[in-house]
């Protein structure tokens, strides 16, 4: 009969097993830490980023509910059948709104409409793109209720 190994020997099999994988373990762990980045950063960055193009389109709404808001006083005051915009005051106040919110854009007055273009810069954050600027467009019409018939 043989004696067991002595603790000081190695054993051949795991010696060799030991050798084996070395640093294989660490090389996937690399790769998987970096696709996981990869993908908080898109769904995070893309998150931010459809926030920033609801934001501009709720603040080219509001502009132009805003402009819309601006009617010819004179004419109102004059006692006429129809009262229209004042595109001067339509326009600044629309531009005022957009400047209050934070953001730049352009103001259109074309009879009574008014289309607001509200223009928003998003920087990413995880993603190393940069920074973008998102649109966004909206457009609006005085509304008067049909006048009440004369009793």
């Amino acid at each position: 009969m043989t004696a067991p190994p002595t603790p000081t020997a190695p054993v051949a099999g795991r010696a060799r097993h030991l050798r084996g994988d070395s640093g294989q373990a660490t090389a996937f762990v690399v790769v998987l830490a970096m696709a996981f980045l990869l993908c908080l950063g898109l769904v995070f960055d893309g998150g931010g980023l459809l926030r920033a193009h609801s934001s501009a389109h709720l603040m080219a709404q509001e502009a132009a509910r805003v402009g819309v808001q601006q009617i010819d006083w004179a004419a109102y005051r004059q006692g006429a059948d129809e009262v229209g915009l004042d595109p001067v005051e339509a326009s600044r106040a629309a531009q005022a709104f957009l400047a209050d919110a934070g953001a730049t854009g352009t103001v259109t007055v074309d009879g009574d409409t008014v289309t607001v273009t509200s223009t928003v810069d998003y920087g990413f954050v995880l993603l190393p793109i940069g920074s973008t600027t998102v649109e966004a467009t909206a457009t609006a019409r005085p509304y008067t209720s049909p006048a009440a018939p004369a009793p």
